[in-house]
């Protein structure tokens, strides 16, 4: 059995590192005698194991494991062990080589003398024990002189980490007024030293920063809340360093630091308050339902759902017409108009304001009440209002038949404002494009300025408008359904146009046309029509008409033996009356035609048979028709074309040139002493109109209308009829000259005995002009021929 010997270099070296070792085991086993006896009976146990192990393996050399520093940073390898072989004679005929972890990179192994040496750092934390083989060779054969053998190399922890926080800065929470010892969190710092060798992972926590807000457990890194009623509204946020320092926090030991931030979270600890106690607000009175008058606020020091508030209207005048709601973020209170304002029926109104939190927290209630009241004040601006009509719409019947200018409603409208300026009406003339109405314009009667037909038109539904005098920009409008109401005014006719057809082989009674009437009319209860021959034919000796009594009639033959040759065509009068008030009739001709037809009566032709002139003329009299035809051809188109030709004015091109109407005028007015022109009296007094002087020098065009004027008293409403009577009867008459227009006369068309006065052609010409001419004009031209010297006063002409 061969013996291994365990040499070390640097006796003062080893020395210190196995009194290190020493004094950490011991303070192990004090510190945990149990471990201290485990590892006793793990070496009883190994000197057992390697006992038997020797008694199964029988080897010339033993080694132990061994164990190094880490971290060495002398300059020459570090020196970890000697191999050594009981079959080493000194002499240099054995080779040791090493192999395994690190064999070569991290560990040498000198072949001569077995020693072991370090070449490289080494760190526990990166790798904490290696495992290497080593063989004793002959150096000359190659030969293994011992069975192969592992070792262990140990690396021996020495404090060289410190203590870290992995997810460092933090980020905490706890609610504001929290009591004294409140866990806010736990920190954890790992130490990469091995924790079961020494106190190097020994992790003690302390506080640098925070005091005396917070404070920190030492053993468990615990962060508590180490003052009362601290208040988040004062301070929110706290910055707390905290430490952590191995060896137990011993003198020497390594620290880390990490920072904590701390946010103090809101609890609902403060009611809300009004900023003012009366609040002053104002709406103009147009302002629809469901606007915005304003917003109020109750400010809550708290914030989130703490800070929530809900308004109510507790009491007030105006609780009925305001309403107030509670915006989006639930802080502000917003007041609405509920009802429609009326500056002239009310003008201010008062709103008591409560708000209130909704989430209430029962620790603090001994701070309230959370709720606060405030009064609001709202003034309601007076609004310059369009008038208005006493009602939402008019419903008028009217018969058709009514007269022109005849007042069938009034309409009435006011200023809602305090002003009550003066109204003027009209007709919005989209609502009434034929205008068939017109209204008094300071009054509001409405009349008829047009006839009205219930069948052409039997509804109008016109628009009034009601202006104020002072404000032309507020106008307020009424809808006025004006029914047109039947009149019998339309007389009954066929219903259309007949043409019966009578055989000749006709017996007496037979029925050749049945006829029906229509009338536009509508009467109330219902149509009913009679049926007649005119007058002149009720003794007609060939035909006859009976009325059946349900608006149809029939025509019967009232003898036989019809014939085309005697007359092929007859004309019968119908007379077709209504049964309303008053009564309308009319006359309609149906047409007969006498027919050819068969034994069964069907028609075969209704042509008369044509006959032959019993003379026949000769080819020369046909010539001399002809050409008589001719002749006259000839000779009326010679005289359209002299009429055309007398017609055109004999103008030059120059004259053709000048863009003005020509218009004939061959008389002359009487100025000033011409007083018959028009009498401004018949618009007042349309009575005497026509007994006043009537003009000699022309026929009046117009009739008179004061036909449609009641001759007992002209009043407003009789003038504004007149009028309109007479300007619908202008307007329709196409003769009527408009005697109050203007017509601007440029020159003078032919025909006048003193041709063109114009002076449009007196440039061309530069020299003198001889007015000689003026004497042959006439006596009229007397005064005009002295006044350009033509006259001798001496040799009157005339």
């Amino acid at each position: 059995m061969g013996d291994f010997n365990l040499l070390r270099r640097g006796q003062c070296l080893c020395l210190v590192v196995l009194l290190h070792l020493l004094h950490s085991q011991g303070q192990e086993f004090q510190e945990n005698p149990s471990a201290g006896k485990e590892q006793t009976s793990q070496k009883t146990s190994t000197q057992t194991e390697r006992t038997e192990q020797h008694n199964r393996v029988k080897r010339g050399w033993v080694w132990n494991q061994f164990f190094v520093l880490e971290e060495y940073t002398g300059m020459e390898p570090l020196y970890v062990g000697k191999l050594h072989s009981d079959m080493d004679r000194g002499d240099g005929s054995i080779r040791y080589i090493l192999s395994g972890e690190g064999a070569g990179t991290m560990f040498t192994i000198d072949d001569n003398t077995g020693d072991i040496h370090a070449i490289q750092r080494l760190d526990r934390e990166e790798k904490a024990q290696y495992i290497l083989r080593a063989q004793a060779l002959h150096r000359q054969t190659g030969k293994p002189l011992e069975p192969e053998s592992e070792f262990i190399v140990k690396i021996q922890d020495i404090n060289d980490n410190e203590p870290k926080f992995l997810d460092g800065p933090y980020k905490a929470s706890v609610p504001e007024m929290s009591v004294i010892g409140t866990s806010v969190m736990q920190l954890t710092a790992t130490d990469a030293d091995d924790p079961t060798y020494g106190n190097s992972a020994r992790v003690v926590y302390s506080i640098l920063q925070g005091q005396p807000y917070f404070s920190v457990e030492p053993r468990t890194g615990i962060i508590r809340v180490s003052l009362p009623n601290m208040d988040r509204e004062a301070k929110e946020n706290y910055e707390v360093i905290i430490q952590a320092k191995d060896m137990g926090g011993q003198l020497g030991g390594l620290a880390g630091t990490t920072t904590v931030n701390i946010t103090l979270s809101d609890v609902n600890d403060n009611p809300p308050k009004f900023a003012q106690k009366l609040y002053q607000m104002s709406v103009p009175e147009s302002a629809p339902v469901g606007s915005v008058v304003g917003r109020v606020r109750a400010k809550d020091l708290d914030e989130g759902i703490n800070a929530e508030m809900r308004y109510t209207i507790i009491d007030g005048d105006g609780r009925d017409t305001f309403d107030i709601s509670t915006d989006t973020t639930n802080q502000f209170g917003i007041i609405t108009i509920k009802k429609k304002l009326d500056f002239e029926t009310k003008w201010s109104y008062t709103l008591k304001v409560e708000g209130a939190n909704t989430h209430l927290d029962p620790r603090f209630l001994s701070r309230g009440p959370f709720s606060d009241v405030t009064i609001i004040h709202i003034s309601v601006e007076d609004v310059d209002e369009p008038p208005q009509f006493d009602s939402r719409f008019y419903f008028v019947e009217v018969p058709e038949d009514i007269e022109i200018g005849t007042v069938f409603q009034s309409v009435s409208a006011k200023d809602p404002d305090v002003a009550n300026n003066s109204i003027r009406y009209s007709i919005e003339r989209k609502s009434d494009p034929g205008r068939y109405f017109y209204i008094d314009i300071t009054s509001g009667a409405l009349m008829t300025a047009r006839p009205l037909d219930r069948e052409e038109l039997s509804w109008h539904n016109i628009t009034v408008l009601a202006m104020e005098m002072n404000n032309p920009s507020q106008i307020g409008s009424v809808s006025i359904n004006v029914k047109v109401l039947d009149v019998n005014d339309n007389p009954p006719e066929l219903a259309k146009y007949y043409e019966a057809f009578v055989c000749e082989n006709a017996k007496p009674g037979q029925l050749i046309q049945t006829v029906t009437a229509v009338d536009l009319d509508d009467p109330l209860g219902g149509q009913h029509f009679y049926y007649s021959l005119a007058p002149e034919a009720a003794n007609n000796p060939n035909f006859t008409l009976r009325d059946n009594q349900d608006n149809t009639a029939w025509i019967l033959t009232r003898r036989a033996g019809f014939t085309q040759q005697e007359q092929s065509i007859y004309y019968l009068p119908i007379f077709i009356s209504d049964g309303e008030q008053p009564m309308q009739s009319s006359t309609s001709t149906l047409t007969i035609r006498v027919c050819s037809c068969d034994s069964d009566g069907n028609i075969m032709s209704c042509n008369a048979e044509a006959y032959t002139l019993p003379v026949t003329l000769s080819r020369g009299a046909l010539i001399a028709i002809l050409a008589c035809i001719f002749v006259l051809l000839v000779m009326i188109l010679l005289i359209l074309s002299l009429r055309s030709h007398r017609k055109k004015p004999y103008l030059s091109d120059e004259e053709e040139n000048v863009h003005e109407n020509i218009v004939r005028y061959d008389d002359e007015g009487g100025g000033e002493e011409d007083t018959e022109a028009f009498d401004i009296a018949a618009m007042w007094n349309p009575r005497e109109a026509h007994l006043g002087k009537i003009r000699q020098d022309m026929l009046p065009e117009i009739e008179s209308l004061s036909r449609y004027v009641p001759q007992t008293c002209m009043g407003d409403s009789n003038v504004h009829g007149y009028v309109l009577a007479k300007l619908y009867e202008a307007d329709g008459d196409p003769c009527a000259p408009p005697y109050d227009s203007l017509q601007t006369y440029a020159y003078e068309g032919e025909g006048s005995v003193a041709e063109s006065l114009s002076s449009l052609q007196s440039i061309t010409s530069n020299t003198d002009h001889d007015y000689d001419y003026l004497s042959e004009w006439g006596p009229r031209f007397k005064k005009l021929a002295e006044m350009y010297g033509v006259l001798d006063t001496n040799d009157p002409l005339w």
